[in-house]
């Protein structure tokens, strides 16, 4: 029995690579799309670490973007984005400019260098090879690529859990399909809308701790979350479109994670939208975009078999 795509592969003309370094607990996805999309971009947390992301603003020359990398490193983590650009020159895909193609290739960021070895951080080499290992098939998650190193719910005197990486996806009968993938590394607390229950966080003594009083305490450990991730559709939709998606779909971030976009946080989601199907209304992406991506940011933190792909 053929099980349902349920995942950001589910786009046709999207494929998503990890590359993972299990040791060092860091690593990269890259997210391919060399037919070109339209983008948006939306960044919320006060703290972000982005590469590209003026470029595929409304008003701008560029209409498309060819990839997104989503890294560990914290901002040396974007030196993977080179090794992306690399990849999709090789294959003459790009925007032309006279007799050269140039990749559009905004990247996000998380921090997780204090969880593995600090000195190792995603590099072009890691970029390349993430791309290498991209495919159409449903996205690995949990502690894999981007989301290798990330934990959720940081205070002082507190055990954060496990990040991650997930992904899901909605179709609609008249053919709109909407699906989000999410890097989950977040100051708050993971909270499954469904039940109101607090599903990943800090712990003391075994049991989960209010992040928010902590906040409201001062008693933060600053500058080492971000939630980063990308919402896709099948959908037409322009650039100021897209934008929109993207800031509707936070609050999907804003309903699972308690509490997000703060200044410790530097949340960026992105939007691409493959327009080879559904004429539809932008509403209706983004009300499903922030449904999606609450539902990939609970499987990050709840799907603990890793792939090695």
């Amino acid at each position: 029995m053929t099980i349902p795509n349920g995942t950001l592969t589910a786009i046709e003309g999207i494929q998503v690579g990890h590359e993972t370094d299990m040791t060092a607990r860091t690593g990269c996805t890259v997210i391919l799309c060399p037919e070109g999309v339209t983008a948006g971009v939306d960044v919320r947390g006060a703290a972000p670490g982005t590469r590209e992301t003026e470029s595929i603003r409304p008003g701008r020359l560029i209409q498309k973007a060819h990839a997104v990398l989503l890294t560990g490193g914290s901002a040396f983590g974007l030196d993977a984005a080179g090794g992306v650009v690399q990849y999709l020159e090789e294959y003459g895909i790009g925007f032309p400019v006279g007799s050269v193609r140039v990749p559009i290739v905004p990247a996000a960021v998380i921090f997780d260098l204090h969880v593995g070895d600090a000195n190792v951080r995603p590099n072009k080499q890691m970029g390349y090879q993430a791309c290498l290992n991209a495919t159409s098939e449903p996205v690995a998650m949990g502690a894999v690529g981007a989301g290798t190193g990330a934990t959720v719910g940081k205070a002082h005197g507190v055990i954060p859990s496990p990040g991650g990486v997930g992904s899901a996806c909605i179709n609609l009968d008249n053919g709109l399909t909407v699906a989000a993938l999410m890097v989950v590394n977040s100051l708050g607390n993971v909270i499954d809308p469904s039940t109101g229950e607090i599903v990943a966080g800090g712990k003391k003594d075994g049991s989960f701790v209010d992040v928010t009083e902590r906040l409201l305490d001062a008693n933060i450990v600053p500058g080492t979350n971000t939630t980063i991730g990308v919402v896709a559709t099948n959908a037409v939709l322009s650039v100021t479109e897209a934008t929109r998606v993207a800031e509707m779909a936070h609050d999907g971030m804003a309903r699972a994670i308690r509490p997000s976009h703060t200044m410790f946080d530097g949340d960026t989601l992105f939007t691409l939208a493959t327009r080879l199907h559904i004429d539809c209304n932008v509403n209706t992406v983004g009300i499903l975009a922030a449904e999606v991506v609450s539902e990939a940011i609970v499987k990050a933190v709840t799907t603990f078999s890793v792939s090695d792909m």
